[in-house]
């Protein structure tokens, strides 16, 4: 993770002029983040992005489950 996030948000593309301060650092990182957790294809969930496959995965389960121990 910390690999990723070096390369692709401290000394990636958006860093070609560098960083002055914490003061902008810190919003890429968040951007980053978002964007990591949220929006990018991941290979294991068959190339969506997690969140997308995240609601796929719980729209698809059976919401009128039988509580289990009534009778």
């Amino acid at each position: 993770m910390n690999g990723l996030y070096k390369c692709e948000c401290i000394y990636g593309p958006d860093a070609t002029a560098g960083w002055d301060d914490v003061d902008q650092v810190e919003p890429a990182t968040l951007s980053w983040m978002h964007w990591f957790n949220q929006d990018r294809p991941h290979s294991h969930c068959d190339d969506t992005p997690p969140a997308e496959f995240e609601t796929a995965f719980y729209a698809a389960q059976p919401t009128d489950l039988a509580e289990v121990g009534n009778p």
